[in-house]
Order: structure tokens, then sequence, then C-alpha cells
């Protein structure tokens, strides 16, 4: 039996001629089988041709009234059977082993988000599917993940590599802030020209040295921005503002629990800093694991619409 179901997984279109047997056996018609089967009447009766050819013997009596099977084809209908049977167990075990995410999920993400906010997601995930394993790289750069073979990059952005796919996980939004003992000894701006002439703290790799700031009425305004501290971690930039050095512009997910408790204070609330998304990006959508379809189904449904940080601002 084993050789057999090894010469009809490299003959698919046998397989497909005793699927044929059986159903015009099962529907007692051609007819009947070929509608069962969503195939013409003419293939049905080719498969069974070719199946004849390929057992060489003629498997059915055929009459314009009725079919009834020959020696041959009573002898041939229990292996059939009982190949289709073991083929569709196969299926049922693959589909079934599928269907459970298990093993290893490398994911990458920015320092600050990955300790602010996902690595509590990710323990929320690995409770509802135990047999994963999850190892996060938390890094302030974008990686290769063909070469770091990573699974997930949790990104946050508004251009993304067109070689990768993303999907939308979320909207990541910004604020101006700074502590009240900086703006009481430093003033409040009022415009956002006035920065210019203020202590800015400053990310290495977004708004370094300009801050693009949104209003209803004018538009986007570029405001040129420099300080005496930068950074390639939002993290770092919000302990700044939170020791009275300057002035930052901060990821709300980070800034919005010091803001509710008077540590940080808004600045220009008429203005807004560009919004960025989230996007889950990965490699290929071909033969997508499990655990990673599962993860960004997760990601998405957590973080989704309305951000639990931004509702709570």
């Amino acid at each position: 039996m084993a050789i057999i179901c090894f010469y009809i997984w490299n003959n698919m279109d046998r397989l497909t001629a005793m699927q044929v047997f059986v159903s015009v056996v099962d529907e007692g018609s051609q007819i009947a089988a070929a509608e069962r089967l969503s195939l013409s009447r003419p293939v049905v009766s080719r498969y069974l041709a070719e199946l004849e050819e390929w057992m060489g013997a003629r498997l059915m009596h055929r009459t314009t009234r009725r079919l009834s099977l020959t020696a041959a084809g009573e002898a041939l209908l229990p292996h059939c059977r009982q190949v289709l049977e073991q083929i569709n167990d196969m299926k049922a075990a693959i589909s079934t082993a599928d269907d459970q995410p298990r093993g290893l999920l490398r994911i990458t993400v920015s320092t600050s988000f990955g300790q602010s906010h996902l690595a509590a997601a990710i323990a929320e995930y690995v409770r509802r599917y135990p047999a994963v394993q999850v190892d996060m790289l938390l890094v302030d750069h974008a990686v290769n993940l063909v070469e770091e073979r990573i699974d997930l990059a949790v990104r946050i952005s508004k251009e993304l590599d067109p070689n990768l796919i993303a999907r939308r996980l979320s909207v990541c939004r910004s604020v101006i802030c700074a502590a009240p003992s900086y703006l009481k000894e430093k003033g409040i701006p009022q415009r956002p020209e006035q920065l210019s002439a203020l202590n800015c703290l400053t990310h290495a790799h977004y708004g370094k040295s300009i801050w693009y700031l949104e209003d209803k009425k004018n538009g986007t305004t570029g405001v040129a921005v420099s300080g005496n501290i930068s950074a390639n971690d939002a993290t770092s930039l919000l302990q700044a503002a939170l020791a009275g050095s300057g002035i930052a512009q901060l990821p709300t997910f980070l800034a919005a629990p010091y803001l509710r408790a008077g540590t940080l204070q808004r600045v220009l609330p008429d203005y807004e800093p560009q919004q960025l998304t989230f996007y889950g990006v990965y490699v290929s959508r071909k033969h997508m694991p499990p655990t990673l379809r599962t993860m960004l189904d997760f990601l998405a449904e957590k973080f989704d619409g309305e951000p639990e940080w931004d509702r709570m601002h």
C-alpha cells in the first residue's frame, strides 16, 4: 500500500481518476458524479478510461440505463476507497498540526514600543498559545529580516520597503511636550517657529533637525529644531524631558501616562506632529506559518482602531 500511495502522489491524475471512479459508483451515474465533483461529463468519462488503461482491465459495464461493476471493478473499489481515506487522513493530520500555532517566532521591534507595550501583548499571546515561543529583538534601526531570520517586524513608519509585505496594525501619534519645570523657566511656546529658540530633544532617525506640525488652518509647517541631546531611542528622550532638559516630540504610547500625571505638559496643542503607522512587516505570504498568522491577527485586534494609550490620553 505504501508503494501505491507513493506512486499515486506522483501521478495526481490517477488519484483524481480514483476519486471519479468511487463517485460514479456511489452516485450511480457519470452525470451525478460529474455534478458532485464539478466536472464535465466528458472529463469524467476520460478519467474512467484512463483508470481502466492504467489497471489493464475493464472496470464497469456501461449501458444507457445503469452502470455495474465488472469483477475487476469489484476488486479495485475497496482499494481505491482505502487509498482515498488514507490521503484524507494525511491531509487532516497536516491541517490539524498547521492549525495549532507552535514553535519559535522571532520578532523585532523598537526598544521603546517593545518595552512599553509589545512585551505585555506578547505575554498575553503566549498565554493563549502556550506552544509558541517568542524571541524579541529590540533594536532602533531596521534590520534585514532574511539575514536575521526574523519572522515579523513591528515598524513605525510612513514608507516601507516595497519588497516586504506589510499589514497595518494601528496609528502612531506624537505630542510636543516638556516638563513643567522647563516651561516655567523658558516659557511656553505659542507658535511653532518659537521652538527654534528652545532646546529641543531630537530623535536621531526621525525629526533630527525639522519637526513637521499640522493644523487645520495652515496645513503642514516645517520647523527647524536643535538641542544638546539627541538619541536613537524615544525612551531616552522621554527621560531627558522628564528631567527638565528641553522640549521633546514623543509618541503618545510613551508620553500618555506622564501627561495624565502632570509630569509632562503638552505644548502647542493646536498643532499635531505628523502621524505615522504601526505595521506588521514580513517577507512572504506563501506558506505563512500559523504562528505568524495568529500573531498578526492578535496584534491587529489588540491595537487597531483608537489605541488604548490615546483613549486614555
